[in-house]
Formats: C-alpha cells, sequence, structure tokens
C-alpha cells in the first residue's frame, strides 16, 4: 500500500515510512553481503531514491515490496562493485555497447499492464474473505499477525486463506 501511495500520489509521508522501515535494512544487508559501511549507507540511499523514482513499476504481483527493495540493493552493489574493478584495473576500453539498458521496454510495460489485468479479474473471481486477505498481504504489504489481528481472525486462518487463494489465482490465471 506504502509503494502505490508513493507511485500514485507520490505522497513523502509514505516514502518516509518506507524508508525508515527499509534503509537500516538494507544497510545492514549490504554490510553483511562485504561493503564497507559507508558504501553500504550510500547504496542504501540510492536503493531507496531508485524506490522513490521507480515506485510505478513495481508490480505486486511480481515480488514483494521486500524482495523488490533488496533486489534493488544488490544490484546496486553488483554495479559499485564492477566499477569498482574497472577503476582499479584502468580498463578504459570497456566495451559499454554491452551493457543492458536500464529501461524497460514498451512491450515489458503492455505485457504487465496484460498481466496486471487478468490478476485483478481472478481476484475479482476469489471469494471475498479469500481476496481480502490476498489485498492485504499482498498489496498493502500487511504482516499475517497484523491481518489476523485486524479481521479478529486466528492466524492459522489467515495463512490458509492466504494460500488458498494464491492456488486459486494460479489457477484462475493458468486457465
Amino acid at each position: 500500500m506504502l509503494t502505490r501511495r508513493v507511485a500514485e500520489l507520490r505522497d513523502r509521508d509514505a516514502f518516509a515510512r518506507l524508508f525508515q522501515h527499509f534503509a537500516p535494512r538494507v544497510k545492514s544487508y549490504l554490510i553483511r553481503t562485504g561493503s564497507s559501511e559507508q558504501a553500504a549507507e550510500d547504496l542504501a540511499q540510492e536503493a531507496l531514491v531508485t524506490v522513490w523514482r521507480k515506485a510505478a513499476l513495481f508490480d505486486a504481483s511480481q515480488a514483494a515490496v521486500s524482495t523488490w527493495i533488496f533486489t534493488i540493493a544488490r544490484r546496486l552493489r553488483i554495479d559499485a562493485s564492477r566499477r569498482h574493478r574497472l577503476e582499479d584495473t584502468g580498463d578504459e576500453n570497456f566495451d559499454f555497447d554491452r551493457l543492458e539498458a536500464d529501461q524497460r521496454e514498451v512491450s515489458d510495460d503492455v505485457e504487465a499492464n496484460r498481466m496486471s489485468r487478468r490478476v485483478r479479474d481472478a481476484l475479482g473471481r476469489l471469494p471475498a474473505e479469500q481476496a481480502q486477505v490476498l489485498r492485504l498481504s499482498y498489496y498493502d504489504d500487511e504482516p499475517h499477525a497484523r491481518i489476523a489481528a485486524e479481521l479478529g481472525l486466528p492466524l492459522g486462518t489467515v495463512k490458509s486463506r492466504i494460500r488458498l487463494a494464491v492456488a486459486q489465482l494460479r489457477k484462475l490465471l493458468d486457465a
């Protein structure tokens, strides 16, 4: 939900909440994967700035927000590592034409929009209680325990509904 608010409304408060939650976790991850503390700090900030700029590209049907953010951080760490190696080798003959484009192709956007419509249609065909927990879990990025408390359900029931809903969603999308 926060990511959607950042994407659609450019909501600075929603972004601040995302930043407060993820920046320390991303920094810790980067340090554990070999970055210096200063490099991890810089890369974590760069990752969250990328989240701000590219929030509209996030697709909750493809991954959780945390997965998307950590993937951005991982790719930035890899890019920084490659830059550092290039600087160390002094390789001025690097072939930049071999690098992949940073922007998505128009056909990717068309396919993403088509898939988004299919997922929305399939969600509409699920039983209401299954669709509700899926939306809370995947679109609003709510933890299962919070969903259970919010809906007044046992945690196991929430997890079962999510598992059943995902299985049903797969069947509907494969049909």
